[in-house]
């Protein structure tokens, strides 16, 4: 199984600039938390869905399904329970509280699959550089890198443990869904302490390296944007500001909402 996100492909959305990938994804968390009514979070969400056709890149979705589907339904039950309204369904159930949960889980799931799709186009480098070049320090653009490859490393090592406790006759399968749990957790603590034992030789390989010694620093990866990452950019930029203005006029609302 590959532990790595990125799908090396040569779509129109990987050959943009890791700096308007990163702006647009920007532009799609504040477009998201802007409504309440789902109904208004159809235009961008149906951007981000062609966003991810266009890349190729929904199938990574499948690897997260099982907690997609544990989110969805943990989202559609809590929101229900910490909001009301004025017109009651049945139960505990009222209209408003019901699109509300709606609206609340889709923007938890777009906003997944939006970083879903910036992580599938660019690689880490491009991505941590482009941060760096939109202003970030380099030493926190730096910690970021390494915690994006420390995620398919310890993805890595699990299924190595995994493999190999299947093999002495560990049994995974059996049992319903908190036995299935239980028998993970002690498959942790070797992952655990194999990261804990890479972390430590990768901190003292910076530290013979010289690490932080110098302020200025090159980068052998160039990044140029191009007339298409433009374009983009100025119609992400108008359709936020477009939203946000929408927003201020009390459009996206859901009348008679009350929320704990």
């Amino acid at each position: 199984m590959d532990a790595e996100l990125y799908l090396d492909l040569n779509t129109v959305i990987h050959r943009l600039d890791a700096r308007t990938k990163i702006t647009l994804f920007i532009y799609t968390f504040i477009g998201l938390i802007l409504f309440e009514n789902p109904l208004w979070l159809l235009p961008l969400c149906s951007l981000i869905l062609l966003h991810g056709i266009v890349s190729r890149s929904l199938k990574n979705l499948r690897r997260i399904r099982y907690i997609l589907i544990v989110l969805t339904i943990s989202s559609l039950i809590m929101w229900n329970i910490f909001a009301s309204g004025d017109t009651p369904l049945f139960w505990f159930l009222d209209a408003e509280s019901a699109i509300f949960s709606v609206g609340r889980t889709m923007l938890m799931l777009f906003m997944i699959t939006g970083g879903m799709i910036l992580i599938s186009t660019t690689r880490n480098e491009e991505l941590v550089l482009g941060m760096i070049k939109m202003g970030l320090p380099y030493r926190v653009g730096f910690a970021i890198s390494t915690s994006l490859r420390l995620v398919p490393t310890i993805a890595s090592s699990l299924i190595t443990v995994t493999q190999a406790q299947r093999s002495r006759g560990l049994d995974l399968e059996s049992g319903n869904i908190l036995a299935r749990i239980k028998k993970f957790i002690p498959l942790l603590i070797p992952v655990f302490i194999s990261t804990i034992r890479s972390t430590n030789i990768f901190g003292m390989a910076l530290e013979s390296k010289g690490f932080g010694a110098r302020d200025d620093r090159t980068f052998y990866l160039q990044m140029k944007m191009g007339a298409l990452d433009y374009v983009l950019l100025i119609f992400g930029l108008i359709f936020t500001l477009t939203m946000i203005f929408l927003n201020l006029q009390g459009y996206g609302d859901i009348p008679g909402l009350i929320r704990f």
